[in-house]
């Protein structure tokens, strides 16, 4: 895939352009979005990702548009796992709702700025060592495994990692919000609030979930501009989905058993493809091992799209029947 100087600069330029729209027409002035609004900003956002698709489509063929499209509804559908942590981290911080908005946008520019970072990094690692698709095949099975072992059961306590631990010890911090500030003054003496940690803790976390998300990304697609474009337009739409469906989240209840089995089919794909390019000596002589054919972007489409489907409509059907379940046994009491 040739992808020119000018594309990246127009498509970076795009996504710095689509943040600061989002800085100063948004979380400028603080409110808690309606569900009209947060309605309307994401289907925005996700017609731009899939107008873009159909731009990558037409210009480099249905090979690589496919890639893009699986890569961005897999990265899309790990996103929303990744809101279950986010709603713990603000119920934690007892983050007030019109302040959110900030907190979720500063933690997300973050993580796109690290998560481009491991893109580049995983992107050399796989230009010059195959035996990395070992790996990372690996590292998703074992991740899915985990996924599917955690079932239905969701952390309620949000625990500071080793980042936040080391940022509350070296910086004073105030005890309370001091509107959507991150210092303040108490006494004469500059404090650091706690907007600022619950936005460290937001991007930290983001930056975590990305450990995942690259490797499952680069077994879809090896192109680090698809790679880059699915990451950034799955993490813009992510605020605005963050307050569409945060009362929707605990109804979805077989997500984590969905998601393990797309990580677990792309870490096959992984180990499948390793196989195909494999240099490795111990395993057949350093030979390739083609008998077990490698997996096509409309199948892993197919897979991931009736994957999302079957959990989404699960779960739903799930929670309609424990409702009316509820329901029954409030008549009889």
């Amino acid at each position: 895939m040739d992808v020119p100087v000018w594309v990246w600069v127009a498509t970076v330029g795009a996504i710095v352009a689509m943040l600061v729209v989002d800085y100063l027409g948004h979380v400028r002035t603080p409110h808690a979005p309606t569900l009209r609004e947060s309605t309307r900003w994401s289907v925005g956002y996700v017609a731009i990702a899939l107008a873009f698709g159909g731009v990558v489509w037409a210009v480099w063929g249905p090979v690589y548009g496919g890639e893009y499209f699986a890569g961005y509804i897999t990265e899309k559908s790990l996103s929303v796992d990744n809101l279950f942590v986010f709603v713990l981290i603000m119920a934690s911080f007892r983050v007030p709702r019109a302040f959110q908005q900030k907190v979720l946008l500063v933690g997300i520019t973050v993580a796109l700025v690290l998560r481009t970072v491991f893109i580049l990094v995983g992107a050399a690692l796989i230009e010059n060592f195959s035996w990395v698709f070992y790996l990372f095949g690996l590292f998703l099975v074992w991740t899915a495994i985990s996924q599917i072992r955690a079932g239905t059961t969701q952390d309620e306590e949000f625990h500071e990692n080793a980042v936040l631990r080391l940022t509350r010890r070296v910086l004073p911090t105030s005890n309370s919000y001091a509107g959507d500030r991150l210092t303040t003054r108490v006494d004469g003496k500059l404090l650091i609030t706690p907007m600022l940690i619950v936005m460290l803790a937001i991007g930290s976390a983001d930056i975590l979930f990305a450990v995942d998300s690259i490797p499952a990304i680069f077994g879809l697609t090896q192109e680090t501009y698809l790679v880059f474009t699915a990451n950034a337009f799955s993490l813009l739409g992510l605020r605005q989905l963050f307050f569409l469906i945060d009362g929707l989240l605990d109804r979805l209840v077989y997500l984590n058993y969905g998601l393990g089995v797309i990580l677990a089919f792309i870490g096959a794909k992984l180990v499948i493809h390793a196989l195909h390019t494999n240099e490795v000596p111990f395993i057949n002589g350093g030979e390739h091992i083609t008998a077990i054919p490698e997996i096509s972007t409309p199948v892993s489409l197919g897979v991931i799209l009736v994957t999302l489907t079957v959990t989404t409509v699960a779960s739903l059907l799930r929670d309609r029947a424990v409702k009316r379940a509820e329901e029954k046994v409030d008549q009889l009491g």
